[in-house]
């Protein structure tokens, strides 16, 4: 069953950069795109790279706010970054389009018990049939307990967490990304409406993807992607879903401008 969602109430969240204590965070649990880095049977310089910062798992992340994980995307290394981060709770999971690098590792939340997923129709009607041993009506004993949440393009809460979908198009597929209080997720982007910037405005953290520095029929690359960030004019940007073409990370700050920095795994920002 999909079950339709409204926004019971207004409640917007307030969050401010500090060190201690957090008001809430961020953890980059990939930013990688869908081939990840290293890529299978590539031998250039980022993929041969010792720095684990170079090591980038398909994209996903962890938002907390109020106590409250969300987690955005569920690929196929989603049990590894769990693990590998001591995620042991989440409240809900955000999908952005049904890609299989972003969809693939729900089976993964077993352990964590019901979980509620949100997603646009198409999007959750496609999980249904990847995973059809979730919605019979007879399900067999330990398949994973998925909620599904139907939602749109109209502002929805979890647990008095008010959460902005954005639309974006990912080549002319229509996806969304997320703002959560003061804080954007978008992957996958090639363009944005500019009906969408409104939702965007008065962000301390953008959260972009940037896939490499050529261009790309669906993707933004890197030029595209610091032209995009400078618009919206958040306080720090965090690119992320790379891929081995954007190079050494311990290069690419040096050539960002100031305020936008490459996400790597297992980074926390906490704001």
């Amino acid at each position: 069953m999909i079950n339709s969602i409204s926004d019971p109430d207004n409640l917007a969240l307030s969050a401010k950069h500090t060190s201690s204590p957090a008001q809430g965070a961020i953890t980059f649990l990939g930013t990688g795109t869908s081939t990840g880095v290293p890529q299978l049977g590539c031998s250039c310089p980022t993929c041969l790279s010792t720095d684990q910062r170079d090591k980038r798992l398909r994209t996903s992340a962890v938002i907390s706010v109020n106590n409250k994980s969300i987690l955005i995307d569920a690929g196929p290394d989603l049990r590894q970054q769990l693990i590998t981060n001591k995620t042991h709770k989440l409240d809900a999971i955000l999908l952005t389009h049904v890609h299989y690098d972003h969809v693939s590792g729900l089976d993964d939340v077993r352990p964590l018990g019901e979980m509620r997923i949100y997603g646009e129709r198409k999007v959750l009607d496609q999980i249904k049939r990847n995973m059809p041993y979730c919605f019979g009506k007879y399900k067999f004993p330990g398949v994973p307990n998925l909620d599904l949440f139907e939602i749109d393009e109209n502002e929805f809460t979890i647990d008095g967490l008010k959460i902005t979908p954005i639309r974006v198009m990912h080549a002319k597929l229509p996806i969304l990304g997320y703002r959560i209080g003061d804080i954007a997720y978008l992957t996958d982007v090639k363009t944005i409406d500019e009906n969408e910037f409104s939702k965007l405005k008065n962000l301390k953290i953008l959260v972009l993807s940037a896939l490499r520095r050529t261009e790309h029929f669906s993707h933004l690359s890197l030029s595209e992607a610091i032209k995009l960030s400078k618009k919206i004019g958040a306080n720090v940007t965090y690119f992320t879903h790379a891929s081995h073409e954007i190079g050494l990370q311990s290069e690419l700050d040096k050539e960002l401008p100031k305020n936008i920095h490459f996400a790597y795994d297992n980074l926390t920002i906490n704001f």
